[in-house]
């Protein structure tokens, strides 16, 4: 089996391709939100420096070619202390929990040490970022979450004029995990830094690639991303085994409704959010964003993933049944258990997004320029039905595509028939319409070498 993992200088990914097993169908390139994956030689190619692993390739591939990258709980056995962080998604995944303690406890039976609910730092983070808005009123409206590791990499590619409108605060995970040793090295001073592994339980493969590049700091304090999917036996029956649990929750209300959209939104009682989700839900409130179409509201809270974080890729339950069974868990929790002790932490990010350069056509403005009319006149010349038959997820895209170097004028099928209707009736007495050659969508232009 033929696996290919894509990076980069700046961001190691966690989508995974196995060349073995794509059929180049094209589902995923119609899907790829920043237009990252061609499908050439047969197969799916990604380039990794637009991939943001939003694993919208992964939910779409029928061949189940692409996947996600994640470590193994064993691959840390040599850690004397290893603390679990649980996504609050993982408490709508089990269909018999009607107690998150009993999932915390399965935790500890499974082999970790301590557990520290993302949960828990998500209502902290509610609470730092409630603060952030009301002493920075001059901070560009509105703010857009950065929680979600795809939409800030998004932004970072197609969207950096938006850069200064990212919530800089610390992402839950990474709060839980500095929390997490900080409480560690208290209960246990016979510990050093060095003895303790965090390791988080990750409902996505963004969150996956974030552990490895963080944003808004040089390194995490996470040490590995597990799967959800992958622990999801092993602790199903580990919690039906459990008699009493032995482990309390100290998260409520607010920390657990992060799991789905307007989670994060609500929870800074500010009625002027809007909440969307769905990649191309997204994409669209970005491009009025951009526009300066979206007026009097001051934070905006962006989802890659339908339903929120309990739509993930690595989920095994379905996103709206696992939305319905947080509802059910959380009648009975305390508004919020925690706080972020009026400042005595910091959390802000620590560095600014960059702008992920892609590439572009050209170094030289000039040379620049005489590409993208060359990328004009040959999509002029394309039929503009954006079919995908090519490889390129649009007509728009073949063109740049040829005028690049990568693709010809006859990886667009239309084009081809439309060559070889003109051939037969120069060079043969064979009607090009016995051979399903008509030529339907008019003459095109003649291929630009590169």
């Amino acid at each position: 089996m033929k696996e290919t993992e894509y990076r980069n200088e700046n961001v190691r990914h966690s989508v995974m391709l196995d060349i073995d097993k794509c059929k180049g169908c094209t589902n995923c390139i119609k899907r790829c939100p920043t237009e990252a994956i061609r499908v050439r030689n047969g197969h799916a190619q990604i380039e990794n420096k637009l991939c943001i692993d939003c694993g919208e390739c992964i939910r779409t591939c029928p061949y189940k070619a692409k996947k996600a990258t994640y470590d193994k709980f064993d691959d840390f056995a040599d850690y004397k202390y290893k603390i679990a962080l649980p996504a609050p998604a993982l408490y709508g995944q089990f269909e018999e929990l009607t107690d998150m303690d009993y999932l915390l406890t399965a935790l500890i039976e499974y082999g970790f040490d301590e557990v520290f609910e993302v949960a828990r730092a998500a209502e902290i983070a509610s609470d730092y970022t409630r603060r952030f808005l009301e002493e920075n009123t001059d901070f560009p409206r509105p703010v857009i979450s950065s929680a979600c590791p795809v939409i800030a990499r998004l932004i970072a590619i197609r969207y950096p004029l938006l850069r200064d409108q990212v919530l800089p605060v610390l992402a839950p995970i990474e709060i839980a995990a500095r929390l997490a040793r900080k409480e560690a090295l208290e209960k246990h001073p016979e510990l050093s830094d060095e003895d303790i592994c965090v390791l988080f339980i990750s409902p996505c493969p963004a969150k996956i690639s974030y552990v490895r590049s963080p944003l808004g700091i040089g390194k995490s304090a996470v040490d590995g991303a597990l799967s959800i999917s992958d622990l999801y036996f092993k602790l199903r029956s580990k919690i039906n085994a459990i008699k009493e649990p032995y482990v309390n929750s100290k998260s409520g209300i607010i920390g657990v409704s992060w799991a789905s959209t307007g989670g994060e939104a609500k929870a800074l009682f500010n009625d002027k959010y809007l909440a969307a989700d769905g990649i191309e839900n997204v994409i669209k409130v970005l491009d009025e964003i951009d526009n300066g179409n979206i007026r009097n509201v001051d934070f905006v809270e962006l989802n890659a993933c339908s339903g929120g974080c309990v739509g993930g890729v690595l989920n095994i339950e379905n996103p709206y049944i696992a939305k319905a069974r947080l509802q059910t868990l959380r009648r009975y929790l305390p508004v919020s258990m925690n706080r972020d002790k009026l400042g005595s932490e910091k959390y802000d990010w620590e560095e600014e997004i960059a702008y992920e350069h892609a590439g572009g056509l050209a170094s030289d403005r000039k040379e620049a320029m005489q590409k993208m009319r060359d990328i004009e006149a040959i999509w002029s010349s394309l039929p503009q039905i954006d079919c995908g038959s090519c490889g390129a997820p649009s007509c728009r895209a073949l063109a740049e595509d040829i005028v690049k170097g990568s693709a010809r004028m006859e990886n667009c099928v239309i084009v081809m028939k439309n060559r070889l209707a003109q051939f037969c009736r120069k060079h043969s007495e064979i009607d090009p319409d016995e051979l399903g050659f008509s030529d339907t969508l008019g003459e095109t232009a003649p291929d630009k070498e590169n």
